[in-house]
């Protein structure tokens, strides 16, 4: 799980925005953002740089 979406919403940053930084269409960031598919390890440290975020914050610690 990812928490794009939160860090989009905290920075009042828009979905379309970060798609045209990755070069990326519209419907795979979405994918992302609703975590119906994770992005690769490479993407996620390009989006945590786009973001001005440490790519740990992207990540959602799983407790049980």
């Amino acid at each position: 799980m990812n928490r794009i979406k939160e860090v989009l919403e905290e920075k009042g940053i828009k979905q379309k925005w970060l798609a045209e930084k990755l070069g990326k269409s519209y419907n795979m960031v979405n994918s992302y953002i609703q975590n119906r598919q994770q992005p690769r390890l490479e993407v996620l440290f390009e989006i945590a740089e786009i973001l001005h975020v440490e790519p740990k914050e992207l990540l959602k610690n799983k407790i049980n």
